[in-house]
């Protein structure tokens, strides 16, 4: 494991993972250690959301995998960042509205389908930087 890749790569790519290892850190706490609806539960979850938040608007700005996409440079995977900035909405709907079902399953959909699976394969099936930081180039 080297961290070489990650430290040469641009200024956008450097922000996307510090803002998703902090999101994966404080969505685990929130989702799997807090004590629901207690008050640090809602601030360390309100941080998650926004980081969750923060981490799609960077990644619009990294166009390594489609450069010279019609697109403006974005590829399929940009589309997990509408998704992002939707279940951000739905579950803090859901958590304004006390509707703890609708907020449960929007948090954890967003925790572990844009963070972990997507993490995964993009570490275990996808060359880019995050592959060759665990496994190198």
């Amino acid at each position: 494991m080297t961290l070489n890749p990650l430290l040469q790569a641009p200024l956008a790519v450097q922000a996307h993972v510090a803002t998703v290892i902090a999101a994966l850190v404080s969505g685990a706490w929130v989702i799997f250690l807090s004590r629901k609806g207690s008050l640090a539960h809602r601030r360390v979850g309100i941080a998650f959301l926004a980081l969750m938040v923060t981490t799609a608007l960077i990644s619009l700005f990294i166009h390594r995998r489609a450069p010279h996409s019609p697109f403006f440079g974005l590829s399929p995977i940009h589309l997990l960042a509408a998704f992002v900035l939707f279940a951000v909405w739905r579950a803090l709907d859901g958590a304004r509205k006390g509707n703890v079902k609708q907020h449960r399953e929007w948090t954890r959909g967003l925790y572990f389908g844009s963070l972990v699976i997507t993490g995964v394969t993009n570490v275990f099936f996808f060359s880019g930087i995050t592959h060759d930081v665990f496994f190198g180039s």
